[in-house]
């Protein structure tokens, strides 16, 4: 294994430097560190000023790490793999291997079920102590190390969307104020911003091009932004307009996107009528070759709908499904 003091007898043109791995990667430097003290991987060489620099093999490494752990792996599992095993691991996953029998994983999934539940209860009040004794700064060490923990998908799903639930709950039965309530939601959105532009843009050619937002009354956009990173892991182009966008602004700003979805989120402060209504109205903006999806906790979407050419989706779960299902319905055109 070559020392630091090796890197002189290297080509140094073929070293990244640690700014230009976080580039390519999009694992952040702290990443990479705590990885090099926890997991004897990378091992980078050092430059004439004594810098990080990291070798080419360790870099397409750390791009297939990268994707494993947005595709749910933990870091413990597989930073200390070798290439070889980390390259089978994505090909299992791509061809959609099961490593394990139906029976196996029905055992597996059971006991992870109930372990995950366990922990995600003591998770909640632990954050909610935080959050309830204005700890912030430490809720906020927190929240990034579930996202190092888990990955992107998995913290998402298993993590954001119960606490946010939770938090919601607690709020409109008076156990936590406004204004905690908004420290929660700022904490994540900022988090969650974060880890989706470090996801490598998939280009102009990435399909669909989603454009995502709310309708005027409808003032919550972490629902919103929990759909924009799922949708980033899964090569989708999209661009986000925030909360409460005009619905006559709408099919102005999907025709300068070039957008082929246009995926709206609801809370559950949103009244029948004007769900209904706002989703009626866009519908009829919008050219019909532009899908018009809808998700969130809003009651009325929990019912079928007498609204023609929408897709309602309640479950963040749904996602990856129906992104599939346009591609294949595109694949035939």
């Amino acid at each position: 294994m070559p020392g630091a003091s090796e890197a002189t007898n290297l080509d140094l043109t073929s070293l990244l430097g640690i700014a230009a791995v976080e580039r390519d990667t999009g694992l952040s430097k702290d990443t990479l560190r705590v990885w090099e003290r926890r997991y004897g991987f990378p091992l980078p060489q050092r430059d004439g000023a004594g810098d990080r620099v990291y070798p080419p093999d360790q870099v397409q490494r750390l791009r297939l790490l990268k994707r494993l752990l947005d595709g749910g792996h933990r870091p413990g599992h597989v930073v200390p793999a070798s290439l070889q095993a980390l390259e089978a691991l994505l090909q299992d996953k791509e061809a959609g291997r099961a490593a394990l029998s139906q029976r196996a994983q029905r055992k597996v999934a059971s006991a992870s079920a109930v372990m995950a539940q366990a922990d995600q209860s003591a998770e909640n009040q632990f954050c909610l102590q935080l959050l309830r004794s204005h700890r912030v700064d430490e809720l906020r060490l927190h929240l990034a190390q579930a996202l190092m923990r888990q990955g992107l998908s998995n913290f998402v799903q298993h993590w954001v969307a119960p606490m946010t639930r939770l938090v919601g709950e607690q709020w409109m039965r008076g156990e936590l104020e406004v204004f905690e309530e908004h420290i929660y939601t700022e904490c994540v959105q900022q988090l969650l911003r974060q880890a989706v532009q470090s996801v490598p843009a998939p280009g102009n050619s990435g399909r669909p091009r989603v454009l995502l937002t709310t309708l005027p009354g409808e003032p919550h956009g972490l629902g919103l932004l929990m759909a924009e990173a799922l949708m980033v892991l899964d090569a989708c182009q999209c661009l986000s307009l925030g909360v409460q966008t005009p619905v006559d602004q709408l099919p102005l700003a999907a025709g300068a996107h070039g957008s082929d979805i246009v995926a709206l989120s609801f809370s559950g402060l949103m009244s029948a009528s004007m769900v209904r209504r706002g989703l009626a109205d866009l519908r009829a903006a919008l050219p019909s070759s532009i899908e018009l999806w809808a998700g969130g906790s809003a009651l009325l979407l929990k019912h079928p709908l007498k609204l023609k050419g929408i897709q309602i989706i309640t479950e963040l779960a749904a996602l990856p499904a129906a992104v599939a299902r346009w591609r294949a319905a595109q694949a035939q055109l």
